[in-house]
């Protein structure tokens, strides 16, 4: 494609890719090496590569290699220098239900991805399939086409079977793009009649079986690793064995449609309570639980979810495992 300034000589030449799917391994490996050959060839001639859809880290890709990029949900950005062309706009952050997905490529929606992203991001490389396999109690075949997914995501990197490489930070926000905190309705909002603070103590003062199947995430576990604003909802996981109106009762809470201070939720998994984390009687889910939560919550939970990864990313050692409990089996009661 040619385009021409109106009156003048000057042109540059577009040359259109057109793909179904734009995945990160695919700018790193292929168009990447394409749209630097065309500038030795002809530094007029641009790569544009047009999709469905394209993600925020592909796009960010194809900026930083200098590659135009069209999508059918708006986003763009095409910058040419001669004649002086620049077009910026933001269009779908997540794929929509119409865009065309790779046949069979198995994604990160789903409790059995959650288990794995949570594997990848706690413990560090390297690991094996068969390994993620029996800690994560999931299929063998399953584990390998995730982590096919996962490496054309350039989220992983492997080296002939070994996982060498965890880009835990952007697996944890890629996997809060496909999933959304309070979506399935798996919640009932309530008041704590003497405030949250007395409802925590309350907490750990319960039986047993309350305080092991109650944890806490969301804005009150972040607020026990960084400086973020006081308050919030105080938002418990309801472990599979108790019943929401029953932990309600016990702990004499009044149920509102609106306005409310605590959200119990059911447990969609026990793994969101895998290396939680017992705090003065009370359970709190692990970082990166928490920071998953936070970036698929609604209102502020992203910015606190984004402020606990920076605090998850100066400080390793205060979340990640160590080699004694990285094949600690997932939790059950």
């Amino acid at each position: 494609m040619e385009v021409r300034a109106e009156g003048d000589s000057t042109f540059t030449q577009l040359l259109v890719e057109v793909s179904r799917a734009v995945p990160p391994r695919l700018v790193v490996e292929r168009l990447a090496p394409r749209a630097q050959l065309l500038r030795e060839v002809n530094r007029y001639t641009n790569l544009l590569v047009i999709a469905p859809w394209i993600s925020s880290q592909a796009q960010e890709l194809l900026r930083q290699n200098g590659i135009a990029y069209l999508d059918l949900t708006g986003n763009v950005d095409i910058r040419v220098a001669r004649p002086a062309i620049i077009i910026h706009t933001a269009g779908a952050e997540k794929a929509p239900r119409s865009a065309p997905r790779e046949t069979n490529r198995t994604t990160l929606a789903g409790l059995k991805a959650g288990r794995l992203v949570r594997l990848l991001a706690d413990v560090p490389p390297p690991h094996r399939a068969i390994d993620l396999h029996r800690i994560s109690a999931l299929s063998l075949p399953y584990v390998s086409r995730l982590l096919d997914t996962l490496e054309d995501q350039l989220l992983i990197r492997r080296k002939g079977r070994i996982i060498t490489d965890v880009d835990w930070a952007q697996l944890l926000r890629a996997r809060a793009r496909e999933i959304s905190l309070l979506a399935h309705g798996s919640y009932q909002g309530f008041l704590a009649p003497n405030g949250v603070p007395a409802l925590l103590q309350q907490i750990s003062q319960l039986p047993t079986e309350y305080v092991d199947g109650l944890s806490v995430t969301g804005s009150y576990t972040v607020q026990r690793f960084v400086r973020v604003a006081v308050g919030g909802q105080l938002m418990l996981y309801v472990g599979h064995w108790l019943n929401i109106d029953d932990v309600a009762d016990e702990l004499g809470l009044l149920p509102v449609a609106e306005g409310a201070d605590v959200l119990l939720m059911n447990e969609p998994d026990a793994f969101v309570r895998r290396r939680s984390e017992f705090i003065d009687g009370v359970q709190y889910v692990a970082p990166s639980q928490a920071a998953l939560d936070c970036l698929a919550g609604p209102g502020r939970m992203p910015a606190e979810g984004e402020a606990l990864l920076d605090f998850m990313k100066t400080y390793p050692e205060k979340w990640r495992a160590s080699g004694n409990d990285a094949g600690a089996p997932p939790i059950q009661h």
